[in-house]
């Protein structure tokens, strides 16, 4: 049987209690007091206009359902759809472009495009622990390493040599814990890079990197810094590389330039949180499809992405 056979993404009655499962697994919870010891759910009754999925609190005595306070909060379509984009943009290594959505979920192009928005946001993770760090080893790190890739155009400016025409995405690779964490950034002068890694890469963990300029004077933050130089044709000496960034680079223009073709600035740190969740939620990791979707699911809670939000370039 298809995975998407399964009750939940058919029936609105059996997607609200998955979805209800999934993030009250003690039992509902108010989200605007935060009670959960008198909580009864009203029957739905088409007819009386009672909504799927209603409970009442009996201490502050509102009304909610389970996508109160989540990125699914006043959609306008039906919740088992929104769990079939879900588990579709988890199972597809390289996405699943709006179009497709909009397709195969028989809804509006827009509403495609703004439901894959929201899941995105659910994905973005946000985790502040710095890669490298070795707990209860003071002295001793792990390995980490940092690369830079380049897509697209910058919003304004000409086509140039080489790629300071393009947009400019940083991503480290922790390898101890094989997760990545990326993030967009407007040049690679190291003034711009040095926050980014003093923040994200803890001091006593060895970095390894290719021969950039900028990473020269920067790797002297930490412990130990490791350089490749692909220039003289040297990509692995020993444990010195940075393959495994680059092979996540590979997977991430496959799918901006093969899936989604297109990405303005102001909503490339989206796709790279959708890329970024599927990498750190991978099969070799142990995470099926299933899984990684019952994951993002419980990434939704406490987001809210509006449309203006979404479509803002000052995101």
């Amino acid at each position: 049987m298809s995975v998407l056979s399964q009750p939940q993404f058919h029936c609105e009655e059996a997607a609200f209690d998955w979805l209800e499962k999934t993030l009250w697994p003690q039992g509902p919870a108010c989200p605007h007091c935060g009670g959960m010891g008198r909580i009864g759910k009203i029957k739905a009754n088409k007819e009386a206009r009672v909504r799927m999925g209603l409970h009442k609190c009996g201490d502050c005595k509102k009304q909610f359902t389970v996508k109160v306070g989540t990125v699914f909060e006043h959609a306008r379509m039906p919740l088992h759809k929104m769990l079939q984009a879900v588990h579709l943009m988890c199972s597809s290594k390289k996405g699943i472009s709006a179009h497709q959505l909009h397709r195969v979920l028989e809804v509006q192009y827009k509403t495609a495009w703004f439901l894959a928005h929201r899941i995105r946001e659910a994905m973005r993770e946000g985790a502040l622990a710095p890669f490298g760090g070795v707990d209860g080893m003071p002295g001793a790190g792990g390995i980490v390493e940092a690369d830079e890739t380049f897509i697209g155009r910058e919003p304004g400016k000409p086509k140039k040599r080489a790629y300071h025409h393009k947009m400019k995405v940083l991503s480290l690779v922790d390898r101890e814990t094989k997760q990545v964490r990326s993030v967009v950034v407007d040049d690679l002068k190291p003034d711009t890079v040095k926050p980014i890694l003093a923040a994200n890469i803890a001091k006593e963990a060895s970095l390894f990197t290719d021969e950039a300029g900028h990473y020269v004077k920067l790797g002297k933050g930490f412990i130990d810094h490791q350089i490749t130089s692909h220039r003289q044709g040297e990509y692995v000496r020993g444990i010195v590389h940075t393959n495994t960034v680059e092979g996540y680079f590979s997977v991430f223009k496959r799918g901006m330039k093969g899936v989604y073709q297109h990405c303005g600035k102001q909503h490339l740190h989206r796709y790279l949180a959708e890329f970024d969740f599927r990498y750190n939620h991978r099969v070799k990791l142990g995470i099926g499809d299933v899984e990684r979707t019952d994951r993002a699911l419980k990434g939704v809670v406490g987001k809210r992405l509006t449309y203006r939000l979404a479509r803002s370039d000052a995101i």
